[in-house]
């Protein structure tokens, strides 16, 4: 390469090479160094445009503008940092195929590449943009670290180089390739302590749930049939549809999947849709970056990337507002999102099962639910029958409750008359197991032992009580606010929740709830 007169060791170039060198050396924010690099080549030695091109997967593919040129589609050069007459990472140039261009040329292996002549140089096209912008220089090279190749970097100058500055030039990209390794593998250290942070938290919390059960409870046909179609499609990738009223054991069953599948030594994370406000759902499901909103303290993985390897389950999703369908759709569709505040996505192998007491084909036809997310749930779907469509499996739940029961409460409680069975097994039980064992508890309290009397008191009545005037306010409005709460299986906000059908702010019902001592209960099959 021809270049004017050699720089002293000391020159202004060399200086501001090591300024540069120094300054993203003191980072290890990956995003700090590559910013570092460009904006100083720009600022300190007088380059009108600087970029660092980094390996990454092929991941837009379908809208390169270069995807004329790619023969592998697994990789290719992301643009991950851009100075001087452009600082957009989004255009033209943001994905470069290896061995295309003259920086994939470099990054496959031709070495680096340094001209004083870009005009009369033919390995540079866009002739006319370069005169109109007053370039003479290009000086490109490889990230090279312990024999990998990391990426590229490469620069444009309105003045020539001299050939001291391009040893120089050669030694910094070394310099800067060790700098952005040590970033890259900061960050991963620091996404799998903040993982495993998240897994430790979420495991606490499904400790404290205290799930009370080891094995799906029942042997009636219509429970065998669902027990097949679990066996069925858990060996599978494919998304599960739970359908089924509430107390069900939906859950349950997204449980019974994930166990049974290959991902069972990852975690189910659970995800209660209609407990989550509105306003927070984004940020509960993809996390967010430290600052992206206010109240954002830190960093925050969601339950998506929480999930990554495991499964999802995705309770309630029915109540999920419009926007957060867009983008959980999204990631149905491509396995990809972005944190709040992060305009880079996160791939996530995850599988998906989603459960709703919901008619979502008439939430469809309303409006509140996304028709094409339908058919993205709804790849293998699982009814659960209610209670009494399986009646004969109500003598197994009573005697596995008073059993449990009988060790919790530290009493003898093995035995029921048939009279007591009968009547269990005529009721209705809208609310299905989960009042079943709300009932077996109640008696079980009042119960002297050994036999369990389950008295006519303990059913919720089919017809319409004369009021009780022996109640006094509190207690009715308590007793009104928990029968809401069963009925809409304890979701407190949204179009079908407990405070729209009692006309009061979710605040205000919350505080109301806790005036009032009322709790959800622990969940059962």
């Amino acid at each position: 390469m021809e270049s004017p007169s050699s720089s002293t060791p000391s020159s202004p170039a060399q200086k501001a090479l090591d300024r540069i060198a120094l300054q993203m050396a003191s980072s290890l924010d990956l995003h700090v160094v590559l910013t570092t690099i460009t904006q100083g080549l720009v600022d300190d030695l007088d380059a009108a445009f600087a970029r660092i091109w980094l390996l990454g997967p092929g991941d837009l593919c379908t809208g390169c503008y270069k995807a004329s040129a790619c023969r592998d589609q697994t990789q290719c050069l992301h643009l991950r940092a851009s100075a001087g007459l452009y600082s957009t990472l989004d255009g033209e140039y943001r994905r470069i195929p290896l061995g295309s261009l003259k920086i994939g040329k470099i990054a496959q292996g031709s070495g680096p590449m340094q001209t004083n002549d870009v005009l009369g140089d033919d390995r540079l096209p866009n002739k006319q943009w370069m005169k109109d912008n007053g370039l003479q220089s290009f000086a490109g090279y490889p990230l090279v670290f312990r024999g990998d190749v990391l990426g590229v970097i490469a620069m444009f100058g309105r003045r020539p180089l001299a050939d001291e500055e391009c040893e120089r030039l050669a030694t910094f990209a070394h310099q800067a390739a060790t700098a952005i390794k040590n970033a890259q593998l900061f960050a991963e250290v620091e996404q799998l302590t903040n993982r495993l942070q998240a897994e430790n938290v979420y495991l606490r919390e499904e400790i404290k749930l205290d799930h009370h059960f080891d094995e799906i409870i029942g042997e009636s046909q219509a429970m065998k049939a669902v027990l097949k179609k679990v066996e069925q499609v858990a060996p599978t990738d494919s998304t599960v549809l739970l359908l089924g009223e509430t107390g069900t054991g939906k859950e349950l069953i997204a449980r019974a999947v994930h166990d049974l599948s290959p991902r069972s030594a990852r975690p189910l994370v659970r995800v209660n849709c209609g407990a989550i406000p509105a306003n927070l759902v984004e940020s509960e499901l993809f996390g967010h970056e430290k600052g992206a909103f206010t109240g954002a303290l830190a960093k925050r993985i969601g339950r998506f990337e929480l999930a990554d390897g495991g499964t999802i389950f995705l309770d309630e999703v029915g109540e999920l507002p419009l926007d957060a369908q867009v983008k959980l759709l999204r990631v149905l569709q491509e396995r990809e999102f972005e944190r709040i505040g992060s305009g880079r996505s996160t791939k996530v192998n995850i599988r998906v099962i989603a459960a709703t007491n919901r008619d979502l084909p008439a939430a469809v036809k309303a409006g509140s639910f996304r028709s094409d997310l339908l058919y993205r749930l709804n790849v293998f779907p699982i009814d659960l029958p209610p209670l009494r469509n399986r009646t004969s499996d109500i003598p197994l739940f009573v005697r596995t409750f008073a059993g449990r029961l009988s060790k919790k409460f530290g009493k003898r409680l093995d035995q029921i008359s048939q009279q007591t069975m009968d009547r269990l097994m005529r009721y209705t039980w809208p609310g299905n197991v989960r009042e079943l064992e709300n009932v077996i508890e109640r008696a079980a309290i009042l119960s002297p032992g050994p036999v369990l009397q389950v008295d006519e008191v303990l059913f919720q009545s089919d017809q319409a009580a004369a009021p009780d005037t022996s109640c006094t306010l509190e207690e009715v409005e308590r007793a009104h606010i928990t029968l809401v709460l069963q009925e809409v299986d304890w979701v407190v906000e949204g179009k079908q929740g407990a405070a729209t059908r009692l006309g009061l702010h979710p605040n205000t019902l919350r505080s109301r709830m806790q005036k009032l001592g009322i709790k959800k209960p622990r969940p059962s099959s």
